[in-house]
């Protein structure tokens, strides 16, 4: 009985994870429109775009943690936690490139990452398999790059605060870009192994 009512738990789509995901998503447009506003005659509203930045990496936090402690990791949540990561680095790459805080090289480095795990799903899914799960060092270079995002978003000025931003925005971009990657290469030793087994099975 007691299996059975987890089973049910985790099966539900209106968790406080959930939501907290949900909402995550939502504010992904918010966040870019903030960051381009400028761009096409509005006001600068970096401080606001700065808060829902903030406010997605607690609730990035607070979802995968209260997930475990109220047993309600779901399958929905396996993929709305890591469609919003993956979004809010998008959306963040390309308002910040459009707006030439960040050099073209680096958004091209993370896309080309993003493009490689794509492809790596394509085959997974050819084979049967679900989308990789994310890993420890996957999280870690997320939140690498989200700390290193809005220092840089901050660093778009003069003076000692943005000056100051830009050094440790710096430092957190190339960690996360390092880690980014190689949680990349990761996934697709893993999927090598999978489809090598499945060719030695066959």
């Amino acid at each position: 009985m007691e299996v059975q009512e987890t089973r049910i738990q985790t099966d539900r789509v209106l968790t406080i994870p959930n939501i907290l995901s949900m909402a995550r998503l939502v504010g992904v447009p918010v966040f870019l429109w903030l960051i381009l506003w400028p761009e096409f005659g509005g006001p600068k509203s970096d401080g606001w775009a700065l808060l829902v930045l903030a406010l997605s990496g607690v609730s990035d936090y607070l979802d995968g943690k209260l997930a475990r402690r109220w047993n309600q990791i779901s399958s929905l949540g396996r993929l709305l936690d890591p469609a919003a990561d993956r979004l809010y680095i998008l959306s963040t790459l390309v308002g910040l490139t459009w707006r030439e805080v960040l050099p073209l090289w680096l958004t091209a480095v993370l896309l080309a990452r993003e493009l490689v795990l794509l492809v790596m799903v394509g085959i997974l899914r050819r084979h049967g398999y679900p989308p990789p799960q994310v890993n420890f060092l996957g999280k870690a270079a997320t939140f690498n790059l989200m700390y290193a995002f809005p220092l840089l978003l901050l660093s778009d000025g003069s003076g000692w605060i943005p000056s100051l931003a830009a050094i440790f925005g710096w430092a957190f971009a190339g960690w996360g870009t390092t880690l980014y990657w190689w949680a990349g290469i990761l996934y697709v030793v893993q999927v090598r192994r999978l489809v090598t087994a499945d060719a030695m099975a066959d």
